[in-house]
C-alpha cells in the first residue's frame, strides 16, 4: 500500500496564500503588534471568544497569555 505523494505547492494555495488566509495572518499579526509581542517571548494572544465561534480581534476581546496557557484553552 503505497503513499500518495502531499502536493505542497496546492496545500501552500489553499492554507497560505488564498485572500481569506492571507486576511486572517494580517488579523493575528496585527493583535502581536496591539499587544507588543514580539518572537520567541513565550507569550501568545489569546481571544476569549474564539473567532471560528464569532470572535474578533478587538482588544476587549483578546488577552496575553503564556503559550502554555493558550495551548491548552483549545478549541472550547
Amino acid at each position: 500500500m503505497a503513499e500518495e505523494k502531499r502536493d505542497y505547492k496546492e496545500e501552500y494555495r489553499r492554507d497560505h496564500s488564498s485572500p481569506e488566509a492571507v486576511a486572517h495572518r494580517a488579523m493575528r499579526n496585527l493583535a502581536r503588534r496591539r499587544s507588543n509581542l514580539s518572537k520567541g517571548d513565550g507569550k501568545e494572544v489569546d481571544h476569549i471568544k474564539p473567532l471560528s465561534s464569532g470572535g474578533s480581534n478587538s482588544e476587549e476581546n483578546t488577552r496575553v497569555v503564556s503559550r502554555t496557557t493558550n495551548r491548552k484553552k483549545g478549541d472550547r
